[in-house]
């Protein structure tokens, strides 16, 4: 897979304090729950969001050449991660309502000084 083609998983960390609390009030012991409003965001978005809010040029590099690009997080930077919280929805009637990764990322808020 092409490295930006490949796609994160994202929530809003309010959204995942509600889930938390819901978890602690109805899931039986030993539940697992995926808190997750965006199913599939493409790396290549979120490095473009970034990159228009920190006037930073944005360029596709070789999935091979990920780890001595990113470092440590060049392992993570490549994989493909879609995930589906619908278990999570039916068990727990969770649903998100805070803004999507991109959306928050538009915001500006991690850029302000």
């Amino acid at each position: 897979m092409e490295l930006g083609a490949n796609r994160w998983p994202a929530v809003h960390h309010l959204d995942v304090a509600h889930l938390f609390c819901l978890a602690l009030e109805k899931a039986p012991a030993g539940s697992r729950f995926h808190a997750v409003a965006d199913e599939g965001v493409p790396f290549r978005d979120i490095a473009v969001a970034l990159g228009q809010h920190l006037n930073l040029p944005v360029k596709s590099i070789d999935a091979k050449k990920a780890s001595s690009h990113f470092g440590w997080l060049g392992d993570f930077a490549s994989v493909d991660n879609p995930v589906s919280s619908v278990l999570t929805h039916e068990r727990l009637g969770w649903r998100p309502v805070h803004p999507s990764l991109i959306e928050d990322i538009n915001q500006g808020y991690y850029f302000q000084r």
